[in-house]
């Protein structure tokens, strides 16, 4: 796995499990409705990640931005229908998101040279 993934993942990993065992009540609420706003409902998953990256990429979280990469990549998105997301992103942000652009572009990059 390339560096980059498995640095962010295991990050990743490693502070939600430090957050979850502290066993906040409103924290664990919120975990748990992040997981149940992306699940299948009357917009598909890939619809729904869609949406979460152009979110990210407007807000320029860069964590988030990978996660909803990932996932995309996960649920069968096509580089093509990711790039035309961000493209809106881009647009409805400004150019103060394209470095956030450009980190995605690398992200996604890994992800297609890793699988």
């Amino acid at each position: 796995m390339s560096d980059i993934i498995s640095e962010f993942n295991s990050y990743r990993s490693k502070m939600n499990d430090a957050i979850m065992a502290d066993n906040n009540k409103i924290i664990k609420r919120i975990f748990n409705l992040d997981t149940n706003a992306f699940a299948e409902g009357a917009l598909d998953k890939k619809t729904k990640e869609l949406l979460g990256l152009v979110a990210s990429m407007v807000l320029r979280c860069d964590d988030c931005v990978k996660y909803h990469l990932e996932s995309s990549y996960n649920e069968g998105l096509s580089k093509e229908e990711v790039v035309e997301a961000m493209s809106i992103a881009t647009l409805v942000g400004g150019t103060i998101v394209i470095p956030h652009l450009r980190r995605a572009y690398e992200y996604w990059d890994a992800l297609e040279q890793d699988r």
